[in-house]
């Protein structure tokens, strides 16, 4: 994606008219007797900037290539995947927006009832380990066609990773997919490089110093330079932990695009090499993305089954940045949208939400301006662009770095600007937001908790302290519950003066690693007085690429290579969440200790927290 004339479209959102091509008649009508690529999803297709699929493909179709869309085929045989014939540049392989091993099961390991990615919430239409079956099944039906792999799925199983579905070390998903090259993190950029070289006749094979991807080589063929990062052999990874924390401490520290060195792990005479990253999207770049003629709607023929849930979620929210700094152990943003910040022009916001202004069942409220964290827009500090993101170091914590940049202002001014929207009733903030940044923040910090208690609350704003014990708040990369207990302090204070009576949910966490059962009681005792409803406390679930499932496989945390304790059996993990099931919310009460009032709330099906994107 080139950087030419961006100030032609910078501010130009538009609604598209049109849904990509999902039948070989509707590629014909195109003028073309097979697309250049076929994009195989493993969510329905919903042409809405939230959803990865739809971004990268509508980013292709912008940069003149002609992309089908294959959402949830048929995968117990290749047919399907026949549909378009063989696509003149290659196949695009996406589980979808999360992990489909967290679309298909709870952190006890059962068959989740509900998938709110597929039409009516239907389960089973498509494979566990998604990326690894739709790539087997396109090498049946077309042998050697390229086939790139991407999204959520593939960038955190990139390289050896813990699978705690099968309590196993598994190979990179790249190896057992069988694909060419894997795009890890915000793809964009990676995949019209990728596909301007495939178009020169250049052959898949060959494609070896793409920045931001992955590929399989033999060993006696490629020559490895002095400074490149060799993360170890795989037997030995997926046989000695402490070697295993080793690796991942090494793919931490390279996840900068300034200080990003080339990563090598080897099997047997075969090596898996990532090219370091790409810099994150310019704000000019993140303008362009979001302006592209998305029609913001599930395709037409869900409807007979009552569409695709997550959509309704998403139709309203405008996300206003990418990437996080915040550094929660816990989370995959770290490995996937990376810790740089960046952010749209409040100029481009606002076109967006003029754009959803005019839909048919726009109510008045922008449910959400938000991101990975709400309240981040620019890059942690000045330092940052020229040197990289620090690789020994968390930005906000056990304490916030002396050179952190603390600036809510241009957030204040894109709110303000949102809720003066001609048509526009109520405007929210329902993304994660550090608290403890506000906190921190002694210039801006105070006007926008104003602003924020007074006009963005849909009355209850939901918080993420995670737990009370320092200890585990440290391991967690949060900060000491003493941040939260003023935050607490201040929301109710805030509310009162406001006269408002709105609640304050926070997300609790049992059996993280570091937590025992002392700790789980403390946290039990710490809830008691204010209580939450019990859909915000959840288990530790051991998702691939977090820190936090490095030190629950390894025991080590992978920073300090120092012990760590581990509630690892059912039973145990069973008893830390069973002392926490506590079914109130937070409300103004709890300032003085009182017992907190229950909030009764329906919803038609429960909804999963995303595991993979807590904050």
């Amino acid at each position: 994606m080139n950087n030419e004339n961006t100030n032609d479209f910078k501010y130009n959102c538009r609604k598209g008219d049109k849904f990509l091509p999902v039948t070989a008649e509707e590629v014909h009508a195109l003028g073309c007797d097979v697309p250049d690529f076929v994009y195989v999803c493993g969510d329905a297709y919903v042409d809405h900037p939230s959803f990865g699929a739809a971004i990268i493909s509508r980013v292709l179709e912008s940069e003149g290539f002609t992309v089908a869309i294959l959402p949830q085929p048929k995968f117990t045989d290749c047919e399907d995947f026949k549909r378009f014939g063989r696509p003149r540049l290659g196949f695009l392989v996406s589980a979808g927006n999360i992990d489909s091993m967290v679309a298909h099961f709870t952190v006890e390991k059962k068959r989740r009832g509900y998938d709110y990615y597929s039409p009516g919430g239907k389960t089973k239409l498509r494979p566990d380990r998604a990326v690894i079956v739709y790539c087997n099944r396109i090498r049946e039906a077309y042998g050697d066609v390229p086939v790139l792999i991407g999204g959520i799925e593939a960038s955190l199983r990139r390289f050896s990773h813990y699978d705690y579905w099968s309590d196993s070390v598994r190979r990179s998903v790249l190896l057992d997919s069988r694909a060419d090259i894997l795009m890890y993190g915000m793809g964009e950029k990676t995949v019209v490089h990728l596909a301007k070289l495939l178009d020169k006749g250049v052959p898949v094979g060959k494609i070896h110093s793409e920045p931001q991807t992955v590929f399989a080589v033999r060993e006696d063929s490629f020559e490895i330079k002095e400074d490149d990062v060799f993360l170890g052999n795989y037997e030995e990874i997926k046989t000695d932990k402490k070697a295993y924390a080793e690796s991942f401490r090494l793919q931490y520290r390279n996840v900068c695009s300034r200080t990003g060195k080339r990563l090598i792990e080897k099997y047997a005479n075969r090596l898996l090499v990532q090219n370091p990253p790409l810099p994150p999207l310019t704000r000019e770049e993140l303008d362009k993305v979001y302006s592209l003629p998305y029609t913001r709607e599930y395709h037409p023929m869900y409807e007979k089954d009552g569409g695709i849930p997550a959509l309704t979620e998403v139709k309203f929210s405008v996300t206003h940045n990418r990437g996080c700094f915040g550094g929660c152990a816990f989370c995959a943003l770290s490995f996937h949208q990376g810790r740089e910040v960046s952010s749209r022009s409040v100029e481009s916001v606002i076109s967006e939400i003029k754009l959803l202004t005019t839909l048919p069942d726009f109510k008045g409220y922008i449910h959400d301006i938000g991101g990975p964290t709400a309240n981040f827009r620019y890059p942690s500090c000045e330092k940052q662009k020229t040197h990289g993101v620090c690789k020994n170091r968390r930005c906000l914590t056990p304490t916030p770095c002396k050179n952190l940049k603390f600036d809510h202002s241009e957030y204040i001014d894109l709110l303000k600007k949102a809720e003066n929207v001609p048509g526009v009733k109520k405007v929210f903030i329902r993304s994660g937001i550090r608290f403890d940044y506000i906190m921190y923040d002694k210039k801006t910090g105070e006007k926008f908790f104003r602003k924020l208690v007074k006009d963005h609350v849909s009355g209850q704003l939901k918080v993420a302290p995670e737990h009370c014990s320092d200890n585990v708040l440290a391991l967690m990369g949060k900060p000491p519950i003493s941040v939260f207990e003023s935050f607490k302090e201040k929301y109710f204070k805030l509310c009162a003066s406001y006269g408002l009576d709105q609640y304050l949910v926070p997300y609790v966490m049992s059996s993280h690693p570091g937590s025992t059962l002392e700790s789980a009681a403390e946290l039990r005792d710490y809830i008691k007085t204010w209580g939450y409803s019990p859909e915000q406390m959840q288990d530790f679930y051991p998702t691939p690429s977090t820190a936090s499932t490095c030190m629950f496989y390894t025991g080590l945390d992978p920073f300090t290579m120092k012990k760590v304790y581990v509630a690892k059996t059912p039973e145990e993990k069973a008893q830390q969440r069973k002392m926490m099931e506590l079914p109130r919310s937070v409300h103004p009460s709890a300032r003085s200790g009182k017992k907190g009032k229950t909030v009764q709330k329906s919803f038609s099906k429960p909804k999963a927290r995303p595991d993979t994107k807590k904050k």
